[in-house]
Protein backbone atom coordinates (compact mmCIF):
# COMPACT_ATOMS: atom_id res chain seq x y z
CA UNK A 1 0.00 0.00 0.00
CA UNK A 2 1.28 3.43 -0.97
CA UNK A 3 2.06 5.79 1.99
CA UNK A 4 -0.88 8.44 0.81
CA UNK A 5 -3.04 8.28 4.32
CA UNK A 6 -2.76 11.27 6.66
CA UNK A 7 -1.59 9.68 10.30
CA UNK A 8 -3.87 10.20 13.13
CA UNK A 9 -3.27 9.38 16.76
CA UNK A 10 -6.09 9.27 19.57
CA UNK A 11 -5.85 8.65 23.28
CA UNK A 12 -7.78 8.83 26.25
CA UNK A 13 -7.53 9.25 30.03
CA UNK A 14 -10.46 7.43 31.10
CA UNK A 15 -14.50 8.55 30.95
CA UNK A 16 -14.03 8.56 34.40
CA UNK A 17 -13.34 12.30 34.98
CA UNK A 18 -13.89 14.67 38.54
CA UNK A 19 -16.73 16.06 38.23
CA UNK A 20 -16.16 19.78 37.15
CA UNK A 21 -17.04 21.55 40.40
CA UNK A 22 -14.60 19.34 42.12
CA UNK A 23 -11.66 20.23 39.68
CA UNK A 24 -8.76 22.43 40.31
CA UNK A 25 -7.11 24.39 38.18
CA UNK A 26 -4.03 23.15 38.75
CA UNK A 27 -5.53 19.22 38.08
CA UNK A 28 -7.09 20.25 35.09
CA UNK A 29 -3.66 22.02 33.83
CA UNK A 30 -2.15 19.14 34.78
CA UNK A 31 -4.21 16.69 33.16
CA UNK A 32 -3.92 18.22 30.08
CA UNK A 33 0.16 18.52 30.20
CA UNK A 34 -0.22 14.18 30.89
CA UNK A 35 -2.45 13.85 27.61
CA UNK A 36 0.11 16.17 25.81
CA UNK A 37 2.98 13.98 27.18
CA UNK A 38 1.35 10.92 25.66
CA UNK A 39 0.02 12.32 22.75
CA UNK A 40 4.11 13.85 21.80
CA UNK A 41 5.07 10.25 22.37
CA UNK A 42 2.69 8.70 20.47
CA UNK A 43 3.32 11.26 17.33
CA UNK A 44 6.98 11.15 17.28
CA UNK A 45 6.58 7.57 16.58
CA UNK A 46 4.32 8.51 13.89
CA UNK A 47 6.39 11.41 12.34
CA UNK A 48 9.25 9.42 11.12
CA UNK A 49 6.48 6.88 9.71
CA UNK A 50 6.28 4.43 12.41
CA UNK A 51 3.58 1.86 13.03
CA UNK A 52 -0.05 2.44 14.48
CA UNK A 53 1.70 -0.14 16.95
CA UNK A 54 4.61 1.49 17.80
CA UNK A 55 2.70 4.65 18.07
CA UNK A 56 -0.25 3.70 20.59
CA UNK A 57 1.97 1.25 22.72
CA UNK A 58 4.26 4.55 23.33
CA UNK A 59 1.11 6.71 24.35
CA UNK A 60 0.02 4.28 26.48
CA UNK A 61 3.39 4.11 28.35
CA UNK A 62 3.31 7.57 29.04
CA UNK A 63 -0.28 7.73 30.42
CA UNK A 64 1.09 4.15 32.49
CA UNK A 65 3.81 6.66 34.43
CA UNK A 66 1.54 9.40 34.83
CA UNK A 67 0.23 9.13 38.69
CA UNK A 68 -2.57 11.17 37.73
CA UNK A 69 -4.83 8.24 35.11
CA UNK A 70 -5.92 5.07 36.32
CA UNK A 71 -3.03 2.64 34.96
CA UNK A 72 0.30 1.53 36.10
CA UNK A 73 1.73 4.48 38.41
CA UNK A 74 -1.62 5.63 39.93
CA UNK A 75 -4.09 2.41 39.26
CA UNK A 76 -6.84 2.12 41.70
CA UNK A 77 -6.91 -0.25 44.83
CA UNK A 78 -9.08 -3.14 44.92
CA UNK A 79 -11.73 -3.72 47.92
CA UNK A 80 -8.57 -5.60 49.50
CA UNK A 81 -6.32 -3.25 49.40
CA UNK A 82 -4.11 -4.77 45.83
CA UNK A 83 -3.32 -3.18 42.59
CA UNK A 84 -4.82 -5.83 39.84
CA UNK A 85 -4.21 -4.13 36.47
CA UNK A 86 -4.87 -5.24 33.07
CA UNK A 87 -4.23 -3.99 29.32
CA UNK A 88 -4.42 -5.48 25.98
CA UNK A 89 -2.83 -4.55 22.60
CA UNK A 90 -4.26 -5.35 18.92
CA UNK A 91 -2.61 -4.92 15.96
CA UNK A 92 -5.07 -4.34 12.48
CA UNK A 93 -2.71 -5.93 9.52
CA UNK A 94 -3.60 -9.59 10.98
CA UNK A 95 -5.73 -9.25 13.94
CA UNK A 96 -2.67 -10.34 16.22
CA UNK A 97 -3.63 -9.44 19.89
CA UNK A 98 -2.48 -9.81 23.56
CA UNK A 99 -3.72 -9.26 26.65
CA UNK A 100 -3.02 -9.62 30.32
CA UNK A 101 -5.49 -8.92 33.68
CA UNK A 102 -4.66 -9.10 37.27
CA UNK A 103 -1.11 -8.44 37.43
CA UNK A 104 0.94 -6.31 39.21
CA UNK A 105 4.84 -5.97 38.80
CA UNK A 106 5.64 -4.58 34.94
CA UNK A 107 6.00 -1.17 35.17
CA UNK A 108 4.10 -1.02 31.90
CA UNK A 109 1.20 -3.41 31.86
CA UNK A 110 1.03 -2.71 28.00
CA UNK A 111 4.42 -4.08 27.19
CA UNK A 112 3.12 -7.14 29.21
CA UNK A 113 0.41 -7.40 26.81
CA UNK A 114 2.06 -6.92 23.41
CA UNK A 115 4.81 -9.45 24.84
CA UNK A 116 1.95 -11.82 25.39
CA UNK A 117 1.26 -10.86 21.63
CA UNK A 118 4.96 -11.04 20.19
CA UNK A 119 6.44 -14.34 22.45
CA UNK A 120 3.82 -16.79 23.37
CA UNK A 121 1.02 -18.49 21.16
CA UNK A 122 -1.75 -16.91 24.14
CA UNK A 123 -4.05 -14.13 23.76
CA UNK A 124 -4.86 -13.39 27.00
CA UNK A 125 -2.42 -14.38 30.23
CA UNK A 126 -3.59 -13.77 33.93
CA UNK A 127 -2.20 -13.42 37.83
CA UNK A 128 0.80 -15.19 38.69
CA UNK A 129 1.48 -17.12 35.48
CA UNK A 130 1.45 -14.18 33.34
CA UNK A 131 3.98 -12.08 35.75
CA UNK A 132 6.01 -15.21 35.58
CA UNK A 133 6.02 -14.94 31.90
CA UNK A 134 6.49 -11.26 32.11
CA UNK A 135 9.97 -12.19 34.37
CA UNK A 136 10.87 -14.63 31.45
CA UNK A 137 10.40 -12.20 28.73
CA UNK A 138 12.55 -9.95 30.62
CA UNK A 139 10.28 -6.93 31.58
CA UNK A 140 10.90 -3.96 33.76
CA UNK A 141 9.33 -4.33 36.93
CA UNK A 142 8.53 -2.20 39.77
CA UNK A 143 7.91 -2.93 43.71
CA UNK A 144 3.93 -2.33 44.26
CA UNK A 145 5.51 1.08 46.43
CA UNK A 146 6.03 2.34 42.91
CA UNK A 147 2.42 1.77 41.54
CA UNK A 148 0.47 3.53 44.94
CA UNK A 149 -0.20 6.45 45.62
CA UNK A 150 -2.07 8.51 48.22
CA UNK A 151 -4.81 9.63 46.97
CA UNK A 152 -5.86 6.17 45.24
CA UNK A 153 -5.48 4.94 48.96
CA UNK A 154 -7.60 7.37 50.34
CA UNK A 155 -10.37 7.00 47.76
CA UNK A 156 -10.53 3.31 48.40
CA UNK A 157 -10.38 3.98 52.53
CA UNK A 158 -13.21 6.49 51.51
CA UNK A 159 -15.13 3.36 50.10
CA UNK A 160 -14.59 1.15 52.43
CA UNK A 161 -16.22 3.78 54.60
CA UNK A 162 -19.06 4.03 52.50
CA UNK A 163 -19.86 0.29 52.20
CA UNK A 164 -19.80 0.04 56.10
CA UNK A 165 -22.00 2.71 56.56
CA UNK A 166 -24.43 1.72 53.95
CA UNK A 167 -24.77 4.89 52.26
CA UNK A 168 -25.10 5.94 48.40
CA UNK A 169 -22.95 5.76 45.61
CA UNK A 170 -22.00 9.49 44.86
CA UNK A 171 -18.31 8.84 43.52
CA UNK A 172 -16.86 10.96 40.95
CA UNK A 173 -17.42 8.61 37.70
CA UNK A 174 -13.60 8.41 37.91
CA UNK A 175 -13.56 5.91 40.70
CA UNK A 176 -15.96 3.50 38.37
CA UNK A 177 -14.55 3.95 34.50
CA UNK A 178 -10.90 4.98 34.86
CA UNK A 179 -8.65 3.77 32.23
CA UNK A 180 -6.04 4.76 29.63
CA UNK A 181 -5.87 4.06 25.67
CA UNK A 182 -4.76 4.59 22.56
CA UNK A 183 -5.74 3.99 18.73
CA UNK A 184 -3.91 5.19 15.82
CA UNK A 185 -3.86 5.35 11.92
CA UNK A 186 -0.45 5.44 10.47
CA UNK A 187 1.24 6.35 7.35
CA UNK A 188 0.28 2.83 5.58
CA UNK A 189 -3.67 2.99 6.30
CA UNK A 190 -2.96 0.06 9.41
CA UNK A 191 -4.36 0.06 12.59
CA UNK A 192 -4.19 -0.51 15.92
CA UNK A 193 -5.11 -0.40 19.74
CA UNK A 194 -3.75 -0.15 22.74
CA UNK A 195 -5.56 0.37 26.51
CA UNK A 196 -4.26 -0.03 30.32
CA UNK A 197 -6.47 0.23 32.83
CA UNK A 198 -6.23 -0.34 37.34
CA UNK A 199 -10.21 -0.99 36.91
CA UNK A 200 -13.14 0.10 39.49
CA UNK A 201 -11.92 1.35 43.74
CA UNK A 202 -12.73 -1.05 45.65
CA UNK A 203 -13.44 -3.52 42.95
CA UNK A 204 -13.73 -7.18 43.78
CA UNK A 205 -10.36 -9.37 44.08
CA UNK A 206 -9.95 -11.11 40.93
CA UNK A 207 -12.61 -8.95 38.77
CA UNK A 208 -11.24 -8.01 35.12
CA UNK A 209 -13.11 -5.99 33.02
CA UNK A 210 -13.57 -5.18 29.11
CA UNK A 211 -10.12 -4.00 28.93
CA UNK A 212 -8.18 -7.11 28.27
CA UNK A 213 -11.37 -8.63 26.15
CA UNK A 214 -10.88 -8.49 22.61
CA UNK A 215 -13.46 -6.88 21.12
CA UNK A 216 -15.12 -5.71 24.09
CA UNK A 217 -12.49 -2.48 25.52
CA UNK A 218 -10.19 -3.29 22.69
CA UNK A 219 -10.18 -3.81 18.80
CA UNK A 220 -8.27 -3.55 15.79
CA UNK A 221 -9.02 -4.32 12.29
CA UNK A 222 -7.55 -1.93 9.15
CA UNK A 223 -10.83 -3.32 7.17
CA UNK A 224 -13.20 -0.88 9.41
CA UNK A 225 -11.77 0.66 12.77
CA UNK A 226 -9.45 0.74 15.92
CA UNK A 227 -11.27 0.74 19.13
CA UNK A 228 -10.03 1.69 23.28
CA UNK A 229 -13.04 1.82 25.26
CA UNK A 230 -13.18 2.98 28.75
CA UNK A 231 -17.18 2.85 30.88
CA UNK A 232 -18.89 0.13 33.04
CA UNK A 233 -16.69 -2.78 31.86
CA UNK A 234 -19.53 -5.06 32.99
CA UNK A 235 -21.75 -3.83 29.96
CA UNK A 236 -19.10 -3.08 27.58
CA UNK A 237 -18.01 -6.30 27.50
CA UNK A 238 -21.77 -7.78 27.57
CA UNK A 239 -22.70 -5.78 24.53
CA UNK A 240 -18.86 -6.40 22.64
CA UNK A 241 -18.45 -3.08 22.48
CA UNK A 242 -15.40 -2.14 20.03
CA UNK A 243 -16.13 -5.40 17.70
CA UNK A 244 -19.73 -4.33 17.52
CA UNK A 245 -18.77 -0.90 15.97
CA UNK A 246 -16.72 -3.05 13.70
CA UNK A 247 -20.06 -5.17 12.66
CA UNK A 248 -21.96 -1.63 12.16
CA UNK A 249 -19.69 -0.35 9.46
CA UNK A 250 -18.46 -4.01 8.09
CA UNK A 251 -22.13 -5.20 7.46
CA UNK A 252 -24.24 -2.00 7.59
CA UNK A 253 -22.15 0.15 6.17
CA UNK A 254 -22.30 2.97 8.69
CA UNK A 255 -19.17 5.43 9.18
CA UNK A 256 -17.33 5.29 11.82
CA UNK A 257 -18.82 8.06 13.41
CA UNK A 258 -22.12 6.61 13.26
CA UNK A 259 -21.17 3.81 14.69
CA UNK A 260 -19.52 4.79 17.44
CA UNK A 261 -21.99 7.11 18.43
CA UNK A 262 -24.82 4.58 17.68
CA UNK A 263 -23.15 1.88 19.94
CA UNK A 264 -22.53 4.52 23.05
CA UNK A 265 -25.59 6.63 22.88
CA UNK A 266 -28.58 3.55 21.66
CA UNK A 267 -26.80 0.60 22.56
CA UNK A 268 -24.69 1.17 26.03
CA UNK A 269 -26.66 4.60 27.84
CA UNK A 270 -30.09 3.10 27.80
CA UNK A 271 -28.50 -0.17 29.59
CA UNK A 272 -26.57 1.85 32.07
CA UNK A 273 -23.21 1.50 30.27
CA UNK A 274 -21.64 4.81 31.03
CA UNK A 275 -18.71 5.67 29.50
CA UNK A 276 -16.85 6.38 26.09
CA UNK A 277 -14.13 5.48 23.63
CA UNK A 278 -11.90 6.41 21.18
CA UNK A 279 -12.00 4.95 17.51
CA UNK A 280 -10.43 5.64 14.60
CA UNK A 281 -10.78 4.29 10.77
CA UNK A 282 -8.57 3.46 7.39
CA UNK A 283 -8.86 6.96 6.37
CA UNK A 284 -7.72 8.75 9.69
CA UNK A 285 -11.53 9.67 10.84
CA UNK A 286 -11.67 9.50 14.25
CA UNK A 287 -14.75 9.10 16.81
CA UNK A 288 -14.76 10.28 20.62
CA UNK A 289 -18.35 9.93 21.90
CA UNK A 290 -18.86 9.61 25.29
CA UNK A 291 -21.92 9.34 27.59
CA UNK A 292 -20.79 10.72 30.69
CA UNK A 293 -19.96 14.08 32.28
CA UNK A 294 -16.37 14.25 30.79
CA UNK A 295 -13.78 11.99 29.17
CA UNK A 296 -9.90 13.23 29.30
CA UNK A 297 -9.37 12.63 25.46
CA UNK A 298 -6.81 14.26 23.03
CA UNK A 299 -5.76 13.44 19.42
CA UNK A 300 -2.82 14.77 16.89
CA UNK A 301 -2.85 14.26 13.09
CA UNK A 302 -0.18 15.16 10.28
CA UNK A 303 0.10 19.04 11.45
CA UNK A 304 1.31 17.77 15.25
CA UNK A 305 -0.98 20.17 16.93
CA UNK A 306 -1.92 18.74 20.00
CA UNK A 307 -5.83 18.51 20.70
CA UNK A 308 -6.61 17.74 24.08
CA UNK A 309 -10.35 18.20 26.59
CA UNK A 310 -11.66 16.63 29.44
CA UNK A 311 -15.55 17.97 29.60
CA UNK A 312 -18.12 18.83 27.10
CA UNK A 313 -15.82 22.10 25.73
CA UNK A 314 -13.74 22.97 22.66
CA UNK A 315 -10.31 21.24 22.57
CA UNK A 316 -7.39 23.04 23.46
CA UNK A 317 -5.36 23.42 21.34
CA UNK A 318 -1.40 22.74 22.27
CA UNK A 319 1.85 24.05 19.49
CA UNK A 320 3.27 21.35 17.50
CA UNK A 321 4.78 18.51 19.12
Amino acid sequence: MTQTVSPMLVIHGGAGTIRRENMTPEREAACHAGMRRALSAGYAVLSRQGSALDAVTEAVKALEDDPLFNAGRGAVFNIDGHQEMDAAVMDGRDRRAGAVANICGPRHPVLAARAVMERSEHVLLAGDGALRFCRDAGLEFCEPAWFATERRLQALEEERRRRSAGAPDERDEEARHGTVGAVACDHQGHLAAATSTGGMTGKASGRIGDTPMIGAGTWADDATCAVSATGHGELFMRYVAGHEIDARMRWAGHTLETAANDVVERLLAPVGGSGGLIAVDRAGNMALPFNSEGMYRGYVGADGRLHTAIYREAFHVAPQA
